[in-house]
C-alpha cells in the first residue's frame, strides 16, 4: 500500500499536545526538530533534559533537582533517575477537585455509577485514613482483588498517598492463582470484592477470598467491597469488614500525601507465570507517573476532561496505565464484565451513551468483532470519538482495514505494544503523523528501540530482536525477593550485557514504523529460518471458516530430533469440522500470501486455544504439552483445561 489509511487534517496537528511540546523543547533547550524522527533522536540521545522537559510540560507535582537529573546514565541496569526529587503519585492523579466526572463506571448492564474529581478525592481521603488506622506505612503492601470498578481506583489512590505499594489481581483468578502472587510479597492488608458479573451472571466469589485469607498471615484486615449484592455475608472469612465500616469513623478532608524518593515503589504486578510461579516486578512512583504522562498527552494526545476508555482487568498492566489517566485530567471509563454482552455490541453502546474520546482494546477483540460482522460505524452515534488504541498482540493489517472501514474513517487507530515489564510502551502511536496500515506509529519518545542480530549487531530493515540500548525511567527497580538482582539480571540483560531484550521479534519499516511479529521466543525456526508467528496468523484468521488459530514448532523426528516442523492448530466457525479440502486452502493461503517456509506441515482443529488472562494465546504451554513437558503454572490462564486439547495428539506421531 503507498497510501496512508488516515491523516490528521493541519488543524489536528496544530492542536495536539506533541506539537506544543515540540514547541516547548525547542523554546526551552534550542531543540531544532523539524518532525517527530528528529524529536525522537533528541529525546535519545539527551535523555537528562528530555525526561526533565516532560517533568516541567506536564507539571508534575513535587520536588526535583535540575543539577542532578541522572547517575550512571549508560548503566542498564543501574542507572539512578531525578536521584534528589520527592514526589506521591495519587497527589499528582488527584490534581483536580471539582464536580465533573473522574470516574464512570459500567458493571454489563447491572450497574452504573459515577465519581466527580471532588466525591473521588473524599473516598480517597477516608481510607487512606482507615489504611493509617491499620498500621499501614511506606513501603508496606496492599493487595486488591477486585473487579475493574471505582474501588479499585480509590484503594490504589489511597494506597498511593501513603506510599505504601499496590499490587492487584482480577477476580477470575482461581485461589491458588492470587497466593502464588500476594503469598509472595506479604501484604498488610487485603481488598477484595464480593463477587462480579460476566454475560450477566452473579459469580461469587467469597469462597476463594476466604481461603486466600486463610493461607495469608501477613494480612491483619480483608476489606469486603459490596458489588454484587448489597451487604454480602463475611463470615467465615478472618479479620473482615465490609468496606463501608472500614472507612464509617472517618470524614472526608485534605489528603496528606507522603512525599518520597523518585524511585519508591508504587506497583507490583506479575509475569504471566506460565512457566512457573510468576515473578513479582516492581515499579517505581517517579518512572511510571513520567513514562504515563508522556505515554498519554504526547502520543495518545489526552486532554483534559477527555474521556478515556481501556477494555481491562485488573491483573493487566493497562489497568495501570488507564488509571494514570487522571494525572491527565482525563475522566476514567471504567467497565467490569463480558465484552460480547448484546453479541459484542456493549462496549460500542457504553462509547456512544457516554461520549468516550479514546478507546482502547485488544487486537484479539477487534478480530473476534470483525467475525460477528459489527458496524458500529452504522449501528452507533460516535462523534467524539477521535482515537482507538489495540494491544495484547499485534493488530493485523485487516484489523486496521476493520477499524476505518467499520468503526469510523476520521481516526487515530494507533496500535501499541510494550509490556508488564515496564508497565508502559516501546512503540506507540504518534497523533501527528499518517497511519499506515499494519503498522505501529513509531518508538515511543525517550526509548531507544532497537533490532538486534543474534549476535548483537544493529539491523536496519531487517526482522530481529526489539532491544531498548539505553535506560528509561520505567525500568522496573527490581523483582520482589531478588536481592542481588540476578532473577532481574537473567530476565532481560544475559543475552545483550547492557541492553533490554524484550523478546519481541521486530522489524522497522520504511515509513519510521514497526511490525511486530509476535514473540522471539515463540519464533519458528523450521530450516533454520526464523518465522514470526503473527506473519501465520495474519493469513490464515483472514479466512472466513478460522476464529483463530496458534502455531508451534514441534522438535522433528520426535526421537531424535535434527529440525522443527511447524504445526498450526486452528478454532473454527461452531459446526465446522476440518476436512482435507478446508486444510488445503489453509496452506495455499500462507503460501499464497507468504512463503512456502510459512506452510505448517499440518494443521489440525481444536475446540479452544489457551490463553493468558489479558487474552495472549500462550504458544510456549502449547509446545511444552506437546512434547510432553509440565506447564507449572496453569493459574495463569484463563482458561488452563484447554491445554488437554493439545495433549498425546496421535496426527504429531506421524
Amino acid at each position: 500500500m503507498d497510501q496512508p489509511l488516515w491523516t490528521p487534517s493541519p488543524q489536528r496537528v496544530a492542536e495536539s499536545n506533541l506539537t506544543a511540546f515540540t514547541q516547548f523543547v525547542t523554546e526551552r533547550y534550542g531543540v531544532t526538530a523539524r518532525d517527530y524522527a528528529e524529536l525522537h533522536v533528541w529525546s535519545c540521545a539527551d535523555r537528562e533534559r528530555f525526561w526533565h522537559a516532560i517533568w516541567q510540560f506536564c507539571g508534575v507535582i513535587g520536588a526535583s533537582q535540575v543539577d542532578q537529573l541522572l547517575v550512571d546514565r549508560d548503566r542498564m541496569p543501574g542507572a539512578r533517575w531525578f536521584p534528589g526529587a520527592q514526589l506521591n503519585f495519587a497527589e499528582n492523579l488527584l490534581r483536580r477537585r471539582d464536580d465533573t466526572p473522574a470516574l464512570i463506571f459500567w458493571g454489563e448492564e447491572q450497574v452504573k455509577s459515577q465519581l466527580t474529581w471532588s466525591e473521588l478525592h473524599g473516598e480517597v481521603s477516608r481510607l487512606a485514613q482507615a489504611l493509617r488506622a491499620q498500621d499501614v506505612k511506606p513501603g508496606d503492601r496492599v493487595a486488591a482483588y477486585l473487579p475493574n470498578l471505582p474501588g479499585a481506583i480509590i484503594g490504589m489512590l489511597a494506597t498511593a498517598s501513603i506510599g505504601a505499594v499496590w499490587s492487584s489481581c482480577s477476580p477470575d483468578f482461581g485461589a491458588q492463582g492470587v497466593l502464588d502472587r500476594f503469598g509472595q510479597i506479604e501484604p498488610k492488608v487485603l481488598i477484595a470484592v464480593d463477587g462480579y458479573f460476566f454475560m450477566g451472571k452473579p459469580i461469587d466469589v467469597l469462597p476463594r477470598v476466604r481461603e486466600i485469607a486463610a493461607k495469608l498471615p501477613s494480612v491483619k484486615k480483608v476489606v469486603v467491597v459490596p458489588y454484587t449484592r448489597a451487604e454480602p455475608p463475611l463470615d467465615g472469612i478472618r479479620d473482615a469488614v465490609s468496606l463501608h465500616e472500614f472507612t464509617a469513623p472517618f470524614q472526608a478532608k485534605d489528603i496528606h500525601f507522603e512525599r518520597l524518593p523518585f524511585e519508591h515503589p508504587l506497583y507490583i504486578l506479575y509475569s504471566s507465570g506460565t512457566t512457573g510461579v510468576p515473578k513479582c516486578i516492581v515499579h517505581g512512583a517517579g518512572g511510571t507517573l513520567l513514562q504515563h504522562l508522556k505515554e498519554h498527552r504526547l502520543h495518545t494526545d489526552v486532554k483534559p476532561g477527555e474521556r478515556l476508555f481501556y477494555y481491562t482487568t485488573c491483573g493487566w498492566m493497562m489497568w495501570n496505565w488507564l488509571a494514570s489517566g487522571l494525572a491527565s485530567q482525563a475522566t476514567l471509563m471504567l467497565y467490569d464484565g463480558s465484552p460480547f454482552v448484546r453479541r459484542g455490541r456493549i462496549l460500542w453502546d457504553y462509547a456512544e451513551a457516554e461520549n468516550i474520546t479514546i478507546f482502547g482494546t485488544a487486537a484479539k477483540y477487534i478480530d473476534a468483532i470483525a467475525k460477528l460482522n459489527l458496524e458500529p460505524a452504522v449501528s452507533h452515534k460516535l462523534p467524539h470519538l477521535k482515537a482507538l488504541l489495540s494491544t495484547g498482540s499485534p493488530l493485523a493489517p485487516e484489523g486496521f482495514d476493520y477499524i476505518y472501514r467499520n468503526i469510523k474513517r476520521e481516526l487515530h487507530v494507533a496500535s501499541i505494544s510494550g509490556g508488564t515489564d515496564i508497565v508502559s510502551c516501546f512503540a506507540l502511536g504518534n497523533p501527528n503523523a499518517p497511519v499506515w496500515r499494519g503498522e505501529i506509529q513509531s518508538p515511543g519518545l525517550g526509548m531507544k528501540v532497537e533490532v538486534f542480530d543474534e549476535d548483537g549487531r544493529s539491523l536496519q530493515r531487517e526482522k530481529g530482536e526489539l532491544v531498548c540500548t539505553a535506560p528509561f525511567p520505567s525500568m522496573p527497580l527490581g523483582f520482589w525477593n531478588d536481592a542481588d538482582g540476578a532473577k532481574y539480571h537473567a530476565a532481560y540483560f544475559d543475552r545483550y550485557p547492557n541492553v533490554w531484550c524484550h523478546g519481541d521479534y521486530l522489524e522497522y519499516t520504511e515509513h519510521g514504523g514497526l511490525v511486530i511479529y509476535g514473540r522471539s521466543d515463540a519464533v519458528l525456526n523450521p530450516g533454520g529460518v526464523r518465522i514470526g508467528t503473527a506473519e501465520i496468523y495474519r493469513q490464515v484468521e483472514k479466512l472466513e471458516e478460522v476464529v483463530e488459530s496458534i502455531a508451534i514448532g514441534q522438535d522433528w523426528p520426535p526421537q531424535q530430533p535434527s529440525d522443527v516442523r511447524v504445526i498450526l492448530f486452528v478454532r473454527l466457525r461452531d459446526e465446522l469440522t476440518l476436512d482435507e479440502a478446508l486444510i488445503n486452502k489453509i496452506k495455499q493461503h500462507i503460501r499464497e500470501n507468504t512463503t512456502p517456509r510459512h506452510v505448517p506441515d499440518k494443521v489440525l482443529q481444536v475446540a479452544d486455544i489457551p490463553r493468558t488472562r489479558s487474552g495472549k494465546i500462550v504458544e510456549l504451554a502449547v509446545r511444552n504439552i506437546v512434547h510432553g513437558r509440565p506447564v507449572k503454572n496453569r493459574e495463569a490462564l484463563a482458561n488452563p483445561e484447554a491445554l488437554e486439547l493439545f495433549r498425546g495428539r496421535a496426527e504429531l506421531q506421524t
